[in-house]
């Protein structure tokens, strides 16, 4: 697990001015030994610094959303186990052909709350990318979550779902292993389980490749996720035939978590630290616990039936209007 207090953070395009104002801090500190007549500069700068991220965070637009969310050092579904639980119990294998790395589950406690946990699991280096296919699951990965959903409903576990994926792998492997048929076969499962199941959006939710593990009694979002029935480039692609409108495209989908709030399509956004969870994974990890035992808590009151009607009437609703 990488601590990104011990590495530096990588700005965003829109992050450029908050680094300018960092080099010259980190230039004036270096100087400060020799001159100490320096300190006043260097606290208004930081003063300006502090003032200038708070302003960007305020006024985001939703590339910028999409640009955190895909950030290289946000804390990944493995981040968070490792920090809930060191005793975290991985289960591998879809016990049919393959174990697929893109899909991570296993035994978790969380807030004195034991239950499974199945997320997406991006990759750091070029070939833990490689090893989990940056992130986009094969038919064997979710036929590996769909393993450990009926482990859970068999068990009377509760079931915890992180989501981080641009979306299913499109290739030819995945078509000719039935990709489609496993998707479909999740869907349908996990509408009928009895245990509660809670969602969460940490990052990307990809099309239906995060929907094969988002049917749950509640769907959370951290603040700067985004969640869309297809990727910003592949909608600029469809409908503008640019790639030059992909900042179009993301204003037009209403992909981020406040704006899917209001739609009804989840039901809470969770708050992430000043400029992203890359920035503390500790606090980003707490703020998501926090959530997550609070609505499991919830459903855990609930029967068995009442689970699983709570959960499909969730979705029935969905799209429901009302003529005037």
């Amino acid at each position: 697990m990488m601590a990104t207090n011990e590495k530096k953070i990588i700005p965003l395009e829109f992050e450029q001015p908050l680094a300018v104002l960092a080099q010259q801090i980190e230039a004036l500190e270096r100087q400060l030994g020799d001159n100490p007549d320096l300190e006043g500069d260097i606290d208004r700068l930081q003063e300006q610094y502090t003032q200038l991220k708070k302003s960007l965070y305020v006024n985001l637009r939703p590339i910028d959303h999409l640009a955190i969310a895909r950030h290289s050092q946000r804390p990944y579904s493995r981040d968070y186990f490792a920090i809930w639980d060191p005793g975290f119990i991985e289960l591998h294998g879809d016990r049919t052909g393959a174990d697929d790395e893109a899909m991570v589950g296993g035994l978790l406690t969380l807030g004195g709350i034991k239950m499974v946990a199945v997320g997406t699991q991006k990759g750091r280096s070029l070939r833990e990318k490689q090893a989990c296919n940056f992130g986009m699951p094969q038919p064997e990965g979710y036929r590996k979550a769909l393993r450990l959903f009926r482990h859970a409903d068999k068990f009377g576990l509760p079931i915890l779902t992180l989501i981080d994926t641009p979306g299913a792998y499109p290739g030819l492997s995945a078509e000719e292993h039935n990709q489609a048929q496993a998707i479909a076969e999740n869907l349908f499962e996990l509408s009928g389980l009895t245990v509660p199941v809670v969602a969460v959006v940490t990052g990307e939710g990809g099309s239906g490749g995060a929907l094969a593990i988002g049917v749950a009694n509640r769907i959370l979002m951290l603040e700067h996720s985004v969640y869309s029935v297809i990727s910003p480039e592949g909608c600029a692609s469809i409908l503008w035939r640019s790639n030059d409108k992909v900042s179009d495209a993301c204003q037009a989908m209403k992909m981020t978590a406040r704006e899917i709030l209001q739609l009804g399509v989840i039901d809470q956004v969770i708050d992430e630290p000043l400029g992203g969870a890359h920035h503390d994974y500790q606090l980003a990890a707490s703020n998501l616990a926090s959530a997550v035992v609070k609505q499991m808590t919830g459903l855990m009151k609930m029967s068995k039936e009442e689970v699983r009607r709570d959960r499909q009437n969730k979705f029935r609703n969905f799209g429901a209007f009302t003529e005037v």
